[in-house]
């Protein structure tokens, strides 16, 4: 009788392939932990791996839910603003003029919204006498001089823009 000899990683027990084995399912192991975390949702829900979403699609359905949603719970706060005023044009916007802001929110006919400081959230109402007829806007864009008191509001042409000019105003932003 002949003996056959099969060789690989199962088929010896050897301490070394044993070794080899369990370091490949440690490995495997701390990579789905890694895979898991990052992609995991705040909700506690995992995003699905074989769905390719590019950030500016997530931000931009983050945007459209952020303009629809209900008017948010909170006090109102009174600040006094330096506001000024912007349309999407390239003169204002430069190489930002693509029609969408900067929490990626595509700019619809109608749209009333505006820039707003970091310290703003995205999503953060602020009603503006002047502006909306006095209805609450929610903060939907940044802008590079758009820092501390100073708001940025939105018109769809230029025109309106250098109309609104340059005011300073106390306005009331919703706090959480």
């Amino acid at each position: 009788m002949q003996k056959t000899t099969v060789t690989g990683v199962y088929s010896s027990s050897s301490p070394r392939s044993v070794l080899s084995i369990l370091l490949y399912i440690a490995v495997f192991c701390v990579l789905s932990c890694i895979i898991v975390r990052s992609y995991a949702k705040p909700n506690g829900r995992l995003a699905l791996l074989s769905t390719t979403v590019t950030e500016a699609e997530a931000a931009s359905s983050n945007a459209n839910n952020l303009f629809d949603n209900p008017k948010q719970s909170g006090k109102w706060q009174t600040v006094q603003m330096y506001i000024t005023a912007y349309c999407p044009c390239e003169k204002c916007c430069g190489e930002y003029s693509n029609g969408k802001t900067a929490c990626g929110h595509k700019i619809r006919p109608g749209d009333s919204f505006v820039a707003a400081d970091r310290k703003y959230p995205f999503g953060t109402e602020i009603i503006i006498a002047d502006y909306n007829d006095g209805e609450p806007v929610k903060v939907l864009d940044r802008g590079g001089a758009i820092r501390a008191n100073r708001l940025d509001v939105f018109f769809h042409s230029h025109k309106e823009a250098l109309k609104w000019g340059v005011k300073y105003l106390d306005v009331k932003v919703r706090r959480k």
